[in-house]
């Protein structure tokens, strides 16, 4: 039997549930657990600083609410959080009892957290007294800005944490924000769009970006030169440090070891790190276990291929910036095509461009197909029910294995009978064919489908819509 504070919880997220999308339920309620229950006051347990003050941030007038629903208007939350205090050694996670910091329902005003360096602060020994701080060129390109980085459900997330940092660098539970992501994705973007920020808005702060190729060359100079030194000293007085590309530092032990106390330096004065790297800190092979658990301190973020719709807006954007103007179903067609990267995306859009420009010629559709067959190598030239079923599950944002399912949920059958619909309008296949391609369905189910769809098209403007949507982007894949 569950305790009351387990029930009180699970009565609790099914109103949560209902009020929010299901990933962003899965992100930020499903690890919560509730611990207990003294009166009107429920404690909870987060997973970190960082999933506590989102939480805070932006549910806070929804858990507020719902608290007051399930244990009356003098209801009270509070957090416990679970926080890794290695300084160097694995330990246990130590959990503490948080006081929530909102007034009225959530009670006190304040949050008591330890720090993870409870030593004093070490005197940096190459500090000369009196001299100023050197001027450090920040090597970061100012194309890169918040402005000019599109945001999608690939890095909505990312680019928030991303803006928390610009805002109060070194002054969040994110130090260092470690960005990982494939090749192409943005992650040198979202860093450098950081450091412009701050440069912007805090003028006062020292920002140097810096590939780890470069800090390695770097300090294979100063060993040489017999002037490592200068070289700590240098990067002991950055106050925005973004480190890109951190995978390279594997198999460097000379390299690991001084960025290794650079960081300890830089960490324990406040000092913001901003890291890059290809994959996550968990999976980076070669490299230092007590560098690899000082990246664990922040917060990791990760940015993933952009989907359909963040592709058009990429586009979009950069076709305004240089004032051109595209025909849409040029630029449908190239977002349908071209899906694993950005950097990509971009690149096909250049060639096109400068295509029509040498060629004196329009920007048409053909042009387009002729210079995004250099990319990209199709399979068949036939559609097919996978890529139908793929087309439709991706544009009302649902799971393929639902079609499949015997689900009555309105969101589900309309994308199953849109499904059946385009497979009997674009492919050879049988009525059986198809319904058996939807959980085994006979040809009745497939017909009923079909004409549910036709009578929908002729009274509902927005359903009508959609199938052109659909259509074009079924047509464009070919």
């Amino acid at each position: 039997m569950k305790n009351k504070h387990e029930l009180v919880w699970e009565n609790c997220l099914k109103i949560i549930k209902d009020n929010i999308n299901v990933q962003s339920f899965k992100t930020w309620f499903e690890p919560i657990k509730p611990v207990k229950l003294d009166a009107n006051s429920l404690t909870i347990q987060v997973p970190s600083q960082f999933f506590y003050e989102w939480l805070e941030e932006h549910y806070v007038t929804l858990l507020r609410k719902t608290i007051k629903r399930e244990l009356g208007d003098d209801a009270k939350l509070e957090y416990r959080i679970l926080m890794d205090t290695s300084n160097g050694t694995k330990t246990a996670p130590k959990t503490i009892d948080v006081p929530n910091h909102r007034e009225g329902v959530y009670g006190t005003n304040e949050v008591s957290m330890p720090t993870i360096f409870s030593s004093p602060m070490v005197k940096n020994p190459f500090v000369i007294p009196g001299l100023k701080k050197i001027h450090v060129d920040s090597q970061l390109n100012p194309n890169y800005t918040f402005d000019s980085f599109i945001e999608g459900d690939c890095n909505k997330f990312a680019r928030s944490a991303g803006m928390a940092v610009a805002k109060s660098p070194g002054g969040t539970a994110f130090n260092p924000l470690v960005i990982y992501g494939g090749v192409g994705l943005g992650k040198t973007h979202l860093a450098q769009a950081i450091g412009n920020y701050i440069k912007v808005n805090n003028s006062t702060k020292t920002v140097l970006y810096v590939s780890s190729e470069k800090f390695t060359s770097q300090f294979l100079n100063a060993i040489k030169d017999n002037n490592t030194n200068d070289f700590i000293h240098f990067y002991q007085q950055i106050d925005i440090l973004i480190i890109d590309d951190i995978q390279f530092f594997a198999n460097k032990t000379k390299t690991q070891d001084i960025f290794f106390h650079i960081f300890n330096h830089l960490h324990q004065n406040g000092k913001q790190l901003i890291l890059t790297s290809d994959r996550a800190p968990k999976d980076l092979e070669n490299m230092e276990e007590r560098l690899l658990s000082r990246f664990k301190w922040g917060l990791t973020t990760d940015l993933q291929t952009p989907d359909y719709d963040t592709r058009i807006s990429i586009l979009q954007k950069k076709l305004h910036a240089d004032g051109i103007e595209m025909n849409e179903d040029v630029t449908r067609f190239i977002a349908t095509n071209i899906k694993t990267n950005i950097r990509e995306l971009e690149g096909v859009l250049t060639s096109i461009l400068a295509q029509a420009t040498f060629n004196r010629q329009d920007i048409t559709l053909d042009l387009a197909k002729k210079t995004v067959i250099n990319f990209v190598k199709h399979a068949t030239k036939e559609i097919s029910l996978d890529m139908i079923q793929k087309t439709v599950c991706d544009f009302f944002e649902v799971p393929v294995e639902k079609l499949k399912e015997p689900t009555r949920k309105r969101q589900f059958v309309q994308a199953r009978q849109l499904s059946m619909f385009f497979a009997k309008e674009y492919t050879k296949s049988s009525l059986k064919a198809i319904g058996h391609q939807f959980g085994g369905r006979d040809h009745s189910t497939v017909i009923h489908s079909c004409q549910a769809v036709r009578n929908l098209i002729d009274t509902d403007e927005e359903f009508r819509d959609s199938v052109e949507e659909l259509k074009k982007r079924i047509e464009l894949s070919l």
